[in-house]
């Protein structure tokens, strides 16, 4: 059995949320390690010439319809952010650093709940940083850090290690070489760790 997974999310995504909230579980049940590999979306649809489904009106219709199910599935908190989309990009060099220090469990808690749990304006840097403190997080140390040229290279070259593995969204999960696209694919990645056992 694989015993990591790797797991492509970006904050922006809300289902990167309903997946990262799955997780959990899914450690649980097969004792899988989550390689977690923040990623800029924006980018990675650039690059693969894709393009959010949100921005489709009928599909976006469905799309709210069909996460307020999962959302109730799951047991989640869930609310579109109605300041969505939101540029991502210093929040995920954020992630960078909080995975390279070794609290990134704590910062994706925050904001991911800011963003689709409790929805809030993560455009503004106040409310980020009152988000962060709130999770007792270093804010001036993440501030600093998003800066660093050391941390914005490994954001790109997360990204385009997703691209170059097949990804052409978020979230995306890798067992092995086999790629699983959405959070509705979750039982599967689940199916496939246990399958190999």
């Amino acid at each position: 059995m694989d015993r990591t997974i790797d797991f492509y999310f970006d904050y922006g995504s809300p289902t990167s949320y309903l997946a990262y909230r799955q997780l959990p579980g899914l450690i649980a049940r097969t004792g899988v390690a989550v390689n977690y590999r923040p990623i800029l979306l924006g980018g990675l649809l650039q690059q693969v010439a894709n393009s959010s489904p949100m921005d489709l009106p009928a599909k976006r219709t469905w799309m709210l319809a069909d996460m307020q199910f999962f959302a109730k599935r799951y047991g989640v908190a869930f609310a579109l952010n109605p300041h969505f989309p939101i540029n991502t990009l210093v929040l995920m060099r954020g992630a960078v650093f909080a995975q390279q220090e070794g609290f990134l469990d704590r910062y994706s808690d925050a904001v991911f709940d800011a963003m689709w749990g409790r929805p809030m304006d993560m455009r503004e840097p106040d409310v980020i940083a009152n988000v962060l403190r709130s999770a007792n997080l270093d804010v001036e140390r993440v501030i600093a850090a998003v800066q660093d040229p050391v941390i914005k290279e490994r954001l790109k070259a997360n990204t385009q290690e997703a691209i170059d593995r097949g990804a052409f969204g978020a979230p995306t999960v890798f067992v092995g070489d086999r790629m699983f696209f959405g959070q509705d694919r979750m039982q599967y990645v689940e199916e496939a760790l246990t399958s190999k056992r």
